[in-house]
């Protein structure tokens, strides 16, 4: 049997959504399948090339290429799922979020890209209404199916990559904050909370993005150079120690769709500080059990991280509280394949 998984790419950005696919191509050939990613590159604008994106997914038969025979398709993202074939379902990341819940008044501003936003919406309605099975990766994106389609769909959860390798050290009076950097991640927060805080801790923030000069600059404005540290880029097994050791994780983005960091986390037994609008993180954070869920504001931030700084057994009890929920939740590949494959 033939599987093909399908997806988008953006040239140079690597996240949650590429490893996604990695993993799902893997666990699929575990299982004994043929079994290969079909990427195509996408740009987020000008609207022409939103446009364009979905043409081309839409003259695409994935029945056939050369030789191979493709028995089943998998659909993670927009636009992919325009493309045709008898055996389709989607294992829904998120749709394009600019033409829904993040559109704003600049873009409503532009009658292209309200046209556009129109040929989307019902694009996207039309081709997954073909589907009799639906399925995505968090409950917060069956939701906005649901409200701006009228599609129904079953959110499956799956583990971060490498699961089995998370482990726990000490509690060590350190915040820390991987993600890319980018004003969705809203790593901004923490900088601003950590200008507020009291306390003798500090925050390590890790990863690469488009938002890091902003975010350096809010550092040398604010003086906290001694509490915040931006780290750049670290291995997986660098990832994983600084896991294990900090007091808490900080992972605070605007309506994210699912959130690696949040399992990663859970893992690792350390409690989480979110938001109250993180979207797909308080579908495994709960408040004052396995973190903090404040409101997006600094000073509140910074009331969840003096709370963890003055006491540590706190910060433990609630860390192990998290990686029970993570297996009270069955989070496994196992799931997620036997819903896809079937």
């Amino acid at each position: 049997m033939g599987i093909l998984i399908t997806s988008v790419q953006v040239p140079f950005i690597r996240g949650g959504g590429e490893i996604l696919a990695e993993n799902l191509r893997e666990q699929i050939a575990r299982r004994g399948y043929r079994v290969d990613v079909l990427t195509n590159p996408f740009r987020f604008s000008p609207a022409r090339s939103v446009e364009a994106a979905m043409k081309w997914w839409g003259e695409q038969d994935l029945q056939q290429f050369c030789a191979s025979r493709v028995d089943k398709v998998i659909h993670l993202k927009f636009p992919c799922y325009g493309a045709h074939h008898p055996n389709a379902t989607t294992w829904m990341l998120h749709q394009f979020r600019s033409y829904y819940e993040l559109w704003d008044e600049a873009q409503a501003a532009d009658p292209e890209n309200r046209r556009v936003r129109e040929l989307v919406q019902r694009f996207d309605t039309e081709s997954l209404a073909r589907m009799p099975e639906r399925y995505t990766i968090a409950r917060t994106v069956s939701d906005r199916l649901s409200e701006y389609n009228g599609l129904e769909s079953v959110p499956i959860y799956h583990p971060p990559k490498d699961d089995a390798l998370f482990y726990t050290g000490e509690s060590l009076p350190y915040i820390f904050a991987p993600s890319r950097l980018e004003p969705l991640k809203r790593q901004m927060l923490l900088v601003e909370a950590m200008a507020k805080v009291k306390g003798r801790i500090h925050a390590v923030i890790a990863g690469e993005g488009g938002h890091e000069a902003a975010l350096r600059q809010r550092i040398d404005e604010l003086g906290v150079h001694d509490r915040v540290r931006l780290v750049g880029r670290l291995s997986d097994e660098q990832m994983r120690a600084y896991y294990a050791n900090a007091r808490a994780v900080f992972f605070g983005p605007y309506r994210e769709d699912y959130g690696y960091v949040t399992l990663e986390a859970m893992l690792a037994e350390k409690p989480v500080i979110t938001c109250e609008d993180a979207g797909g993180v308080l579908e495994f954070v709960i408040d004052d059990a396995t973190g903090a869920v404040t409101e997006p504001q600094a000073d509140q931030v910074a009331e969840a991280i003096e709370r963890y700084a003055a006491d540590p057994d706190l910060a433990v009890a609630q860390g192990r509280a998290g990686r029970q929920r993570y297996r009270d939740m069955r989070i496994s590949w196992d799931a997620v394949l036997n819903a896809l494959l079937a």
